[in-house]
């Protein structure tokens, strides 16, 4: 996939995937951790953007976890041209705009990827950007679509327009999180797909897209990089000026408001990981339907168990008897629920903080 001006991977990594609690943590977000293989998700990530085609990656991630994107990078060969870390959070919108600034502002593509997703067939995905391209160089904002398998309620969906050229398509609309029987429909419908967030465009008609619908946001991340500590390849913006910035994602602040907006549906095997749950459905699983792992000292134990999910990077878990489980372990913390209810990871952390405030 030769490309006369190569792609810029822009690998945003700032999220803290407190859904995987107990091993995703502020400290050790999820990006961070090996989930699926042996490399973690950010390593994963930074490898499905790599040969002729790509640019070295620009990684934008919470400043406190800097000193572990920069060994995490080394290890898999994998140096970035830019690390620009975020004095605070601001959603993607900002974030994709540092990045855009940090690429020199001009004709170079961007390609804005989570660090923290699953992508199967990146030979599909690599066919999905060489399709986008051509639009991408007229100037368009081009997102991803996922093809959808389920009425998933967590994901905002596209609803997918008419053809423009090979396999891309106008963006008819952005859906938000739908409830559950507009789900069905859009899914029985086939005429719309899932927001992976996922997204190719010129780091200038980004920019310009800002100036017209965000400039408040713009005007405040120009300041923050004009006024930049850099060290090596490490890019601190003006925490100040950066502060200003409002906080908003990219399909709010740009995608749902510019007017060429391009989406390519595709099947590559793609999950977010946002759950135990969607962990356990991609796992290789054993006859009896488990998918038991173990970090650096863990050991798990199973007798008559069935459909688990059991993980420990330090203690031993035993079980004998039960169906339907997921059981993690990491340091002093162990969670335990029925499979189908890792959303709620999400509610416990309330509460765990709630009592934590009282104490």
């Amino acid at each position: 996939m030769p490309h006369s001006t190569p792609i810029v991977p822009v690998i945003l990594s700032g999220g803290s995937g407190t859904r995987l609690w107990p091993m995703s943590t502020p400290a050790m977000p999820k990006q961070m951790l090996a989930l699926t293989a042996q490399e973690t998700m950010l390593q994963l990530t930074v490898q499905r953007a790599r040969g002729d085609s790509f640019a070295a990656p620009i990684v934008v991630a919470n400043a406190q976890h800097a000193a572990m994107v920069e060994a995490q990078l080394h290890a898999v060969d994998a140096a970035p041209q830019a690390l620009i870390l975020e004095p605070v959070g601001r959603n993607t919108a900002p974030a994709i705009a540092l990045a855009a600034i940090a690429a020199g502002g001009g004709a170079a593509p961007l390609l804005v990827m989570p660090s923290d997703h699953v992508i199967a067939d990146v030979a599909a995905f690599h066919a999905a950007i060489h399709a986008a391209l051509p639009l991408v160089e007229e100037g368009w904002l081009v997102t991803f679509g996922i093809d959808p398998h389920a009425p998933e309620t967590g994901y905002g969906w596209i609803k997918v327009g008419p053809e423009i050229s090979g396999g891309v398509h106008r963006v008819a609309s952005f859906v938000e999180k739908p409830p559950r029987d507009a789900a069905e429909a859009m899914l029985a419908a086939g005429d719309h797909a899932w927001n992976g967030g996922i997204f190719l465009f010129r780091a200038d008609a980004y920019l310009g897209a800002l100036a017209t619908y965000g400039p408040a946001m713009l005007a405040a991340c120009q300041q923050a990089m004009g006024a930049a500590r850099r060290e090596g390849g490490r890019i601190y913006p003006d925490a100040e000026a950066f502060a200003t910035a409002p906080s908003d994602s990219i399909d709010y602040a740009v995608m749902e408001k510019a007017d060429r907006v391009a989406v390519v549906p595709v099947s590559m095997g793609w999950s977010d990981l946002g759950s135990w749950d969607a962990l356990h459905e991609i796992s290789d699983l054993d006859a009896d339907g488990n998918a038991h792992a173990t970090g650096e000292g863990g050991a798990v134990i199973a007798i008559d168990t069935a459909n688990c999910l059991v993980r420990s990077d330090g203690i031993r878990i035993a079980m004998v008897g039960v169906t339907d489980l997921i059981v993690v372990a990491s340091g002093d913390d162990v969670l335990i629920l029925p499979r189908g209810r890792s959303q709620e990871v999400k509610a416990l952390i309330e509460k765990m903080k709630a009592s934590e405030a009282k104490a």
